[in-house]
């Protein structure tokens, strides 16, 4: 039987956090890979990058994404801020559930239960961090799908042995002066995403 995959896309997606499990994906035997966009035309990512959608949200085959999959789904998972779409869907109340640092502390409003690690994994939901975690989500996840030998089959085949120049990729591990650079830099997509997610909250709650 073959193993669907699927891949929402949507303007100014983070191309890395779609890009990054989409090749670990891709790497298993026999599996497809979709990415489901509400139309076929193709939507840019928040860094410039094109990204052609192979299917629409109606002609998808039944794999895992949002809320009218996720009842019969064998995993329903999100990398980075995608944490914060499984929420306005209602699917992370009284889960455990991670996202990207900046927006970690959006998950309550959705009533998850947050958790600062890189994967978290409660029952059918797996959620990584931001960005770069999408690589670890994709291969833990795969462990569950086609078993760790073959998991660790397809981290070799990628080469992913990660030694970062700087230990400042993560709030516990950078100094301070790299942190308040970044958080500068997104404060207008943080106030944007801030009011998006009142609203969802407001909708799922009221």
């Amino acid at each position: 039987m073959t193993l669907h995959i699927g891949f929402l896309v949507f303007p100014r997606v983070q191309q890395f956090d779609l890009a990054s499990p989409h090749d670990v994906f891709a790497s298993v035997p026999g599996a497809t890979v979709h990415l489901i966009g509400k139309t076929l035309d193709s939507i840019k990512a928040s860094s410039g990058l094109a990204l052609t959608p192979t299917v629409t949200y109606t002609d998808c085959p039944a794999l895992d994404f949002i809320r009218r999959q996720a009842a019969q789904a064998n995993f329903v998972t999100s990398v980075c801020t995608g944490a914060l779409v499984l929420g306005a869907a209602g699917l992370l109340r009284g889960r455990r559930a991670t996202t990207h640092w900046a927006a970690h502390h959006f998950l309550e409003s959705f009533g998850a239960i947050p958790v600062k690690e890189r994967v978290v994994q409660d029952g059918n939901l797996m959620t990584g961090g931001g960005v770069t975690a999408g690589i670890d989500f994709a291969l833990t996840l795969l462990i569950s799908l086609i078993g760790e030998a073959e998991a660790q089959a397809i981290q070799l085949q990628l080469e992913y042995a990660p030694a970062p120049p700087f230990n400042s990729g993560t709030l516990d591990s950078d100094g301070g002066e790299g942190r308040g650079r970044s958080w500068n830099r997104a404060e207008a997509g943080r106030a944007q995403r801030a009011a998006i997610v009142e609203r969802a909250a407001a909708r799922l709650n009221g």
